[in-house]
């Protein structure tokens, strides 16, 4: 056993297991530094942090610090998706093509968003070589996203796009209510509320971000040529571009960046009937069950998991959010993870800086999502 750093935070009573699995983790000398955090009801009960921001393990893990959580940010996607469709701005059945009309090239006019975010839309990425820098370049990717033709007929299957559908959901928000994915998370969640959940970060914001260690090993992909092209070419992802660029540009599947307790407030409306950590209505009830409601179910055609997708999140069939059966989340490639749970009026988060293969269901996230049943 791993000497337990001091945990700081608390655990409300109650819920005591979670603490213990958190240090546990510690323990066995499985994290680095990590935080996790939980609301029921509008309420923080557990906010929980420990460990090292550096791998040196020279800058304690605070209160404030900020971790990229990878595709665990798609649950803040579709949790804004859920707010606009709420307001009137968005439609889950609407084409994406008509408030983005270039995306209808190739064969996609009649893609909805419900469809884009379930990843329906058969464009996880890209078959031919673009420069991967192009990845933090907004104008530029969404360009090349909209003259993609799709790799299977929309609609009839699911297979994960690891970083096209946050384009999707960044472009039809950018053009229904004028304001990016990020522009939203500074403006209406971090500078009005204090919630620290940002895409695309500030020079302070970097300085105060955790640094990530490599997995000892490359994750367990299905091996296909769509997982290879989703994932695995040399311009899957913007691989090459420093550190610094990548963490300022908004790629809203795949680098926001989180503290536990700020993921786990900004979607707690998902499991909280609507109500933010407030108590105000964030999302109505016929959005929150348009949200919600299964969208496709089968062998996803790029992760090697059989999948419930709603419109944004995962139904947790293969237990990756615990053992409720009513939970939905999403997880990162590394460990992190995000949960909701209506039937417990919960949400909870998990962030860390010590990546493991996992594509979900990394057995930390899963002990502490399961210590609060």
């Amino acid at each position: 056993m791993t000497a337990v750093p001091e945990i700081s935070g608390r655990a409300a009573e109650g819920y005591e297991a979670a603490l213990d699995a958190f240090a546990g983790a510690f323990a066995r000398g499985e994290e680095l530094g990590a935080g996790f955090a939980v609301f029921v009801a509008g309420e923080p009960v557990v906010d929980l942090w420990a460990g090292f921001a550096d791998r040196a393990q020279t800058i304690p893990w605070s209160e404030e610090t900020l971790t990229c959580v990878y595709s665990s940010g798609k649950a803040v996607v579709a949790r804004l998706i859920a707010e606009a469709v709420s307001d009137g701005a968005l439609d889950y059945a609407r084409p994406v093509a008509e408030d983005w009309p270039d995306f209808a090239a190739a064969g996609k006019g009649a893609v909805t968003l419900a469809e884009a975010l379930s990843h329906q839309a058969g464009i996880c990425g890209f078959a031919e070589p673009i420069p991967p820098e192009d990845w933090t370049k907004r104008e530029i990717i969404t360009a090349r996203i909209s003259a993609l033709a799709p790799l299977w007929a929309p609609g009839t299957a699911c297979g994960y796009h690891p970083q096209t559908v946050g384009f999707i959901a960044n472009e039809v928000l950018r053009r229904r209510i004028g304001r990016s994915i990020g522009e939203i998370l500074r403006e209406q969640f971090f500078e009005m509320r204090g919630v620290e959940v940002h895409c695309g970060l500030t020079p302070a914001e970097i300085a105060r971000s955790s640094a990530m260690t490599k997995p000892p090993r490359a994750p367990d992909h299905r091996k296909s040529l769509l997982a290879e092209i989703a994932f695995l070419k040399p311009w899957s992802a913007a691989a090459g571009v420093s550190r610094e660029a990548w963490m300022a540009a908004e790629i809203p599947a795949s680098n926001i960046h989180a503290t536990a307790r700020g993921l786990a407030e900004i979607v707690h409306p998902l499991g909280n009937g609507g109500r933010d950590a407030s108590g105000g209505i964030a999302i109505n009830d016929v959005a929150l069950r348009e949200a919600l409601r299964p969208r496709i179910e089968g062998d996803d055609l790029v992760l090697p998991f059989h999948l419930r997708w709603t419109a944004g999140l995962m139904a947790n069939t293969n237990g990756f959010f615990g053992p409720s059966l009513s939970a939905f989340g999403s997880a990162g490639f590394g460990g992190s993870a995000v949960m909701v749970d209506p039937a417990r009026r919960m949400s909870a988060a998990y962030v860390m800086n010590k990546m493991s293969p996992a594509l979900a269901g990394d057995p930390r996230a899963v002990r502490l999502f399961t210590s609060l049943y």
